[in-house]
Formats: C-alpha cells, sequence, structure tokens
C-alpha cells in the first residue's frame, strides 16, 4: 500500500505543475508586457496634453474674434445710425443706405451664427477634457489590469474630435473671411455716401476760397494788375501768390516777391528738386510746378507781361556752400511763333558772368522734343535732362536735374544737373536757383 501511494503522489505534483505551467506566463514575460502598457499609456496621455493645447489655443482664438466681432458690431451700430442720418437727405443716397443696412444686418446674422458656433465648441472643449481625464485615469488602471479596450476607445474618441475641432477651424476661417468681405464692402460704401455729403460742403469752400484770396490780394475792382511792380505801387508788400491779368490775356496767377525797391514777378524758381524740370514743349508753355515751391511759369504767360514794355530778367544762384551771386539782364522775349526767343543786353548790376548769349538774334527756347539749340549734333534738353535758352550745350542750364551736395567724381554724374558755367566752372552744382522779372524803371526807383 505505501508504494503504491508514494507513486501517486509523485504522479499528482507533476499534474500539478504541468497545470500551473500552462495557466500562468513566465514573470518576465508578465514584465514586458507591463512595461509596454506603462509606454503606451505615457504616449497617450502626451497626445491628450497636446490635443489640450490646442484646443487652448483655438479657445484664445475665438476669444480674440470675439472681439473682433464685438467691433464689428459697433461699426455696424455707428452705420446704422449714419443710415437713419442720411435718411432725409438726397434721393441718391437711399439706394447706398439701404445696401448698408442690408450689409448690417447679414454682418450681424454672420456675428450671431459665429458666436452660437463659439459657445458650442466651447461646450464641446469643456466635455472632452472631463472624457479624456476619465479615460486617463481608467487608462492607468486598465495598464495594471492588461486592460486595452479603453485605450482603443480613446484613441478613436480623441482621432474623431481633432477632425471636428478641424472642421470647425475650416468653418471659423471661412466665416472670417466672410466677416471681413462684408466689412470692406461697408467701408467703402460709407466712404462713397461721405463723399457725396462732402461735395456740396467743398465746392462751396473753394468758392469761398476764391473770394478770400481775391480780397486779400486788394486787387482793383475794374482792372486787375499786369505785373508784380504795379502791385507793388498800388500798396502791396507781401510777397506772395497773386492774380495778374496783362493786356490781351486771361487772368493767371503767380508769385510776387516784393522787395524795397518795387514788385518781382517770379518766372522759375528751383529750391529742393520736388518737381521734375524735364518736361516737354507744352509745360514750358503753359508752366508747371508750385507757385510756392518750386515751378516755372510759363513761356506765354511771360511773354504776355512783358510784351508792351522793356523788362529786367534777374538771374539769382545758390551754391551748396551757401555762397550767392547774381545777374541782370535788360531782355526781350519773343512769341510762340518765334520759339521764345530771348534777346539779352548787356548786363546792368550782379557779380556773376554772364552765360547767356547777347548776340542780336537771340536765343531760341529748345526741349526734348523741340530742339532749337545751335549745337547741330546734339539735343542739348535731351542730353542735360531740361529745356532751357541754349546756344551749346556747354555754357548754362538752370533747367537741368536737381543734384544735391558737394560735386564728386566721375564728372558725368553732374553733367545733367544745374550750371552756370561763369561760375566756378561746368561741374559746380547749384542749390537755389530764382529767374525774376520787373520792367526796367525798377531800375531808377530806388
Amino acid at each position: 500500500m505505501p508504494p503504491f501511494w508514494g507513486a501517486n503522489q509523485s504522479g499528482t505534483l507533476a499534474g500539478a505543475q504541468k497545470d500551473t505551467r500552462g495557466q500562468f506566463a513566465s514573470w518576465d514575460d508578465v514584465n514586458v508586457l507591463a512595461h509596454g502598457l506603462l509606454q503606451l499609456g505615457q504616449g497617450l496621455k502626451e497626445h491628450v496634453d497636446r490635443t489640450k493645447g490646442q484646443v487652448r489655443d483655438i479657445a484664445a482664438r475665438l476669444r480674440a474674434f470675439d472681439g473682433t466681432v464685438a467691433e464689428l458690431g459697433r461699426q455696424t451700430q455707428r452705420l446704422e445710425r449714419d443710415g437713419v442720418a442720411l435718411r432725409g437727405g438726397a434721393g441718391v443716397l437711399r439706394e447706398r443706405e439701404e445696401r448698408v443696412l442690408n450689409a448690417s444686418a447679414q454682418l450681424r446674422q454672420h456675428a450671431e451664427e459665429l458666436r452660437r458656433e463659439s459657445q458650442r465648441f466651447g461646450d464641446r472643449v469643456a466635455r472632452l477634457e472631463e472624457k479624456v481625464d476619465g479615460m486617463l485615469q481608467r487608462e492607468d488602471m486598465g495598464v495594471a489590469n492588461g486592460n486595452y479596450s479603453d485605450h482603443r476607445t480613446i484613441q478613436w474618441m480623441l482621432e474623431t474630435q481633432n477632425k471636428r475641432i478641424d472642421d470647425l477651424v475650416e468653418r471659423i476661417r471661412q466665416q472670417q473671411e466672410k466677416l471681413e468681405k462684408q466689412n470692406v464692402r461697408i467701408r467703402t460704401l460709407k466712404n462713397q455716401i461721405q463723399l457725396r455729403k462732402a461735395r456740396p460742403f467743398l465746392r462751396r469752400k473753394a468758392e469761398e476760397d476764391t473770394q478770400n484770396d481775391s480780397t486779400e490780394q486788394s486787387d482793383p475792382p475794374l482792372k486787375v494788375a499786369s505785373d508784380c511792380h504795379q502791385l507793388f505801387l498800388g500798396g502791396e508788400r507781401s510777397s506772395g501768390v497773386y492774380t495778374l491779368q496783362p493786356a490781351g490775356s486771361q487772368p493767371f496767377q503767380v508769385f510776387c516777391e516784393m522787395t524795397s525797391e518795387g514788385g518781382w514777378t517770379v518766372i522759375q524758381r528751383r529750391q529742393d528738386g520736388s518737381v521734375d524740370f524735364d518736361q516737354q514743349w507744352q509745360a514750358y508753355r503753359n508752366g508747371f510746378g508750385n507757385l510756392k515751391g518750386e515751378f516755372w511759369l510759363g513761356l506765354e504767360k511771360t511773354h504776355s507781361i512783358i510784351k508792351d514794355r522793356e523788362y529786367v530778367l534777374q538771374v539769382a544762384l545758390s551754391d551748396w556752400r551757401d555762397a550767392a551771386q547774381s545777374i541782370r539782364y535788360v531782355f526781350r522775349l519773343d512769341g510762340e511763333e518765334k520759339a521764345y526767343a530771348l534777346h539779352l543786353q548787356d548786363t546792368t548790376i550782379g557779380g556773376l558772368g554772364s552765360a547767356l548769349s547777347t548776340e542780336p538774334s537771340g536765343l531760341l527756347f529748345s526741349t526734348r522734343d523741340h530742339d532749337n539749340d545751335q549745337k547741330a549734333d546734339s539735343n542739348c534738353a535731351k542730353l542735360l535732362s531740361g529745356g532751357w535758352w541754349f546756344g551749346s550745350c556747354e555754357h548754362s542750364n538752370l533747367n537741368g536735374r536737381y543734384v544735391p551736395g558737394q560735386p564728386s567724381k566721375p564728372r558725368h554724374q553732374w553733367k545733367q544737373g544745374m550750371f552756370w558755367k561763369t561760375w566756378r566752372g561746368r561741374y559746380h552744382p547749384l542749390k537755389t536757383t530764382v529767374m525774376k522779372i520787373a520792367p526796367a524803371e525798377i531800375q531808377h526807383s530806388s
């Protein structure tokens, strides 16, 4: 009996050990599995943290967008008030007011939809955060217990929610584009309405300015002065812009320089390079520039002033060392049929040497499209970038390019600048030039 019992006992133990090995994995396998689940849980947690960051960023963008919507709402209210104020105006504005109101209504509708969408999105984000926190807790427990179902559920929900977030962001972007287009339309319509409202005022203002200018100039009620010296004799002592009307001419404005000896009519001024003097014949005929800055009065206007009397031309120059010189000529100017030929007599006053021909035949005026200079193989006006009374291209040009600063090499960079050759040479750039005219009697009035 004992031997039989011992044999049975040994068989029973062997069977138990065999069943145990079949039911449980080894301890190393359990450690590997647990470690893998922990890494998976950690990766899932990092993904959830990134998702939270994206959600917070979207929420911040929504808050900023809410501020934009609020500002657009305020603009809409202002536009509505403007529309109400304009309803009593001219009938031409009614259609534009209706367009503004319709655009405002559409803007309010889009804004309200965006607010509702933002609220729904905020609620979804809050619910998602609660679910993620709960699932993370269950995931930690599941990893310890070897349960994978929660992990798959969380992954699916995160992918679904990410897609919803992307769709929502795209919808917000589209709504923002629509709102921006509506805002541009509203601003455009508002500017058009304000411009229409301002036009009658601007017309009245222009008429008042014209009347004020006429009053300030103290022009005679029945006869306008023919030059600035006549204004001086009439009592004017302030330099500025005045209206002249020489005999046989339409009225036009000039800049008068009032001095102790009389009134000078300025026909050219260069001082800062603000006006391009590389112009064609028609521009030099009619004049261009700003009478309070740089300008060329116009050959036809100058001719209309001096055609019936003997006049003096004064040329005053300064350079970049602030040195100044001047010269005066008794002169005569032909009309357009003779290309505004300039006839000069001997110089009278000034320390500047002459750089203009005093030949009886005179100098024809020349521009890039009317080549009247005396140099057969060149177009001086085109070469030197400005219209002038050229003999050759080498003596003077006060209408050339404005070149600031002291001369430097290479010389060709200064060739097109303003120059007066008898004053320090061909390549000495000028800072300012003024050409002005007055009746010849002015030299004897002082």
